[in-house]
């Protein structure tokens, strides 16, 4: 429980399972919510450093609300930290943590007040968002979000098959750090994005991705669409036989780059070799 990302416990208040393996004040259950806006920062500490991002309708357990900051755990991750209390529903709260049914597969999209698309958009979608779905007509779903059109969104249980044409939707979103939306997303988030919509459970930082994701293969291997190169720092989807697909700070976006350019353009920047070379089942 050394991984500070990964474990609920903030010195006040721990979740219950972690009684006897770390110190706190009280013990905690923790309460089922979900998160409001369109994206929240997870940050490290109360106002301090965004490390992840989460989007509308997330599951997290709220373990503690303490002067407008609720400490939480993404359910989808495992990972940990603070957000503002107003950023959460619950089950206690005036609007009841959702039941969520469906999710946006565009690459972003509208929740509108009315079934009309010259009515008011009420909630901007990222891809992967999660609504509830409470009806339907011809052309928009009813959510309890607002009216989302019918073709931006699928069921959670329907899952795609191929998670480099997911990434590929995100191409030329803006590079930012911490980022998971299509507004701002980096390298690690552009890999975790993609596997979730293919029903596959992935870390959200790029060395927790390095130490579970797939099989390392040997370092002459031919590399194939869908593999990831990792870095000390980064990781890559690799979208064809020389082509990486990568949200990176070179070009400030989501991007592909000639694979044997960026490899040798990274290491001489400074940031060495590639460390792993991993294949995934799916692919």
């Amino acid at each position: 429980m050394s991984d500070r990302r990964l474990t609920p416990a903030n010195g006040r208040v721990a979740a219950a399972h972690l009684r006897g393996l770390v110190e706190a004040e009280h013990f905690s259950e923790g309460r089922r919510a979900t998160i409001r806006p369109s994206v929240a920062n997870l940050l490290e500490s109360p106002g301090g450093r965004r490390e992840r991002q989460l989007l509308h309708g997330a599951e997290v357990v709220e373990y503690e609300d303490v002067d407008g900051w609720s400490f939480v755990q993404s359910l989808a991750d495992g990972y940990v930290g603070y957000l503002r209390s107003d950023m959460v529903n619950d089950d206690l709260a005036d609007e009841p943590a959702m039941a969520a049914t469906h999710r946006v597969v565009t690459r972003a999209t509208h929740a509108y007040r009315q079934p009309d698309i010259k009515s008011r958009e009420a909630l901007w979608l990222s891809l992967g968002a999660r609504v509830e779905v409470t009806g339907r007509d011809e052309t928009f779903l009813h959510t309890t979000s607002g009216y989302v059109p019918a073709r931006h969104l699928a069921p959670l249980e329907e899952t795609a098959t191929d998670p480099v044409a997911v990434a590929e939707r995100l191409l030329g979103t803006p590079y930012l750090w911490g980022g998971n939306s299509s507004q701002g997303i980096d390298c690690s988030g552009l890999v975790q994005g993609a596997l979730l919509l293919c029903g596959c459970d992935c870390p959200a930082d790029s060395d927790l991705q390095q130490a579970a994701l797939g099989d390392t293969l040997p370092p002459d291997t031919e590399p194939r669409r869908g593999d990831l190169l990792f870095w000390k720092g980064h990781v890559a989807w690799v979208a064809g036989p020389d082509l990486l697909l990568h949200a990176n700070a070179h070009y400030m976006a989501v991007a592909f780059e000639p694979l044997v350019a960026a490899v040798a353009r990274i290491d001489a920047n400074g940031d060495g070799p590639v460390t792993r070379h991993a294949r995934l089942p799916l692919t």
